[in-house]
């Protein structure tokens, strides 16, 4: 069987590569491919613990069997890329729903007062707009810019998810959520979380949610560059997503 094989930030360093395809047997799961690849690539073993598997665009247990033509994801932690390889060589990606709410991956500068126009409704007396802007240093060393990257069918779909949980969750009006790809300078905005609702409370409250879920749950990885040399930035998956794919199961 042949399959595609994506990896995404710290990864692609440590494989040499964006992405692979290759041949395997029938029966193969992604744990015994995660596997080979642990031994051609020994260092992928320590960060095991720490790895999400997708498979076409959804994420995936390790004993999850392998077909034909998969494309497979590894997912280090997520940090919030370098060169971008060839499956996100896209415009973007915008999903708008009929309920007004409206999500986007883009490679454009962000236009947050454009967004926050588009939610807000008659009736909502508060719009929150959070934005998250690249600094010019982390702990002190001056910063040149930062490259984003994300595995885009799988983040454009939870960024959906997400926003439709906050929205059943608190008492708003409209969710909007925007991440921006490639490279950003210093003082310019990589991401925008806008909900609109009758009342301030709910709106700060579901903003605050959405912009901490989207760091922990959305596939979407960070490089900061430096005069002296560059580093990808490794957070955390959220605890229920590493629960849900078993991902503390032995390989």
């Amino acid at each position: 069987m042949h399959v595609r094989v994506l990896f995404f930030g710290v990864l692609k360093d440590v494989v040499g590569a964006a992405h692979d395809s290759l041949e395997v047997t029938a029966g193969s799961t992604l744990a015994s491919l995660f596997d080979a690849y642990c031994q051609r690539f020994e260092t992928l073993r320590e960060r095991r613990s720490s790895i999400l598997f997708a498979r076409n665009g959804e994420f995936a247990t390790p004993e999850t069997a392998l077909a034909e033509n998969d494309e497979i994801a590894f997912l280090p932690p997520v940090s919030g890329g370098a060169e971008l390889n060839a499956q996100t060589r896209r415009p973007g990606l915008r999903i708008e729903e009929p309920s007004g709410h409206v999500f986007c991956i883009t490679r454009e500068p962000i236009d947050s007062p454009k967004l926050a126009g588009a939610l807000r409704r008659g009736e909502d007396g508060a719009v929150v707009v959070f934005e998250g802007v690249v600094r010019n240093n982390t702990k002190g060393r001056p910063t040149t810019h930062l490259e984003y990257e994300c595995y885009e069918r799988l983040a454009i779909e939870q960024m959906a998810r997400i926003g439709r949980e906050i929205a059943a969750q608190f008492p708003v009006g409209r969710i909007g959520m925007i991440h921006r790809l490639g490279r950003l300078e210093v003082g310019e905005a990589s991401v925008a979380v806008v909900a609109t609702a009758p009342h301030r409370r709910p709106a700060f409250e579901a903003a605050l949610e959405g912009i901490n879920r989207l760091k922990r749950e959305v596939p979407i990885w960070k490089k900061e560059f430096f005069a002296d040399g560059a580093v990808w930035v490794e957070g955390e998956w959220d605890e229920r997503l590493l629960a849900e794919s078993s991902h503390n199961a032995a390989t």
